[in-house]
C-alpha cells in the first residue's frame, strides 16, 4: 500500500547542496505550518520555529555555527541555504515527562518531509543547543522578545537543491523485528 506521504517519506534525502535562490513566502509558510502540527508530549507544543531568510542574519548564524563545528573560514556548514529553520524547545514544557527534546525532533522531521513534498532540499545541522546557550543565540532570542528557558534542537537548512538527491540505500537487515 503506497500514497503520497509514504512515497515522501521513502524517498526525502538529505541535501547539501542549494540554489542560492530564495524560496517563495508560500514555500516557507507551507514547510513552517507543517513543523506547527508536530505531535508533542501533552500537546505542550513546547517548540518554536525561527525562520531565519535575512542573509545578514544567516550569515552570521552560518559563521557562528562553523566555529562550533571546528571547520576551516569560507566552509558553509548550511551548505549555501538561503533559509534556515531554528528549531528550539522550552525546557520546562513537559517538565515530569521531559518530552521537549523529542517535541523539537518531530518538528524537525514534519519540516523536512513537508519541505520533500513540495519539491524542497532540506537537511538537519546540528549545533544549535551550543549556538543557543552562548551569548550570540540569547542576543538573538533576546531581540526576538523570545524568554524562558529554551535549548536548542537543530536547525534545517532549506531551500532548492543544486542537484538531483541521492536515492535511498537500501534499509539495513534486521530493521524491524515482530512479536505477533
Amino acid at each position: 500500500m503506497t500514497n503520497e506521504t509514504l512515497k515522501t517519506l521513502e524517498t526525502r534525502r538529505s541535501c547539501r547542496d542549494f540554489k542560492p535562490d530564495m524560496i517563495t513566502d508560500e514555500e516557507l509558510e507551507t514547510v513552517i505550518r507543517a513543523g506547527t502540527f508536530a505531535p508533542s508530549g501533552k500537546n505542550q507544543q513546547s517548540a518554536i520555529i525561527i525562520a531565519v531568510t535575512n542573509k545578514e542574519l544567516r550569515d552570521q548564524i552560518m559563521e557562528e555555527n562553523r566555529k562550533i563545528g571546528g571547520w576551516q573560514e569560507g566552509f558553509d556548514p548550511f551548505y549555501g541555504a538561503p533559509v534556515i529553520l531554528i528549531v528550539i524547545a522550552d525546557k520546562d514544557a513537559n517538565n515530569a515527562s521531559g518530552t521537549y527534546i523529542n517535541d523539537g525532533s518531530l518538528v524537525m522531521g514534519n519540516l523536512m518531509n513537508a519541505a520533500a513534498s513540495i519539491g524542497l532540499g532540506s537537511v538537519w545541522i546540528h549545533r544549535a543547543r551550543q549556538e543557543f546557550e552562548s551569548d550570540f543565540g540569547k542576543a538573538i532570542l533576546a531581540k526576538l522578545g523570545i524568554k524562558g528557558n529554551y535549548e536548542g534542537i537543530g536547525h534545517v537548512a532549506l531551500g532548492y537543491p543544486a542537484k538531483e538527491l541521492p536515492k535511498p540505500a537500501a534499509r539495513k537487515e534486521n530493521y524491524v523485528y515482530y512479536v505477533r
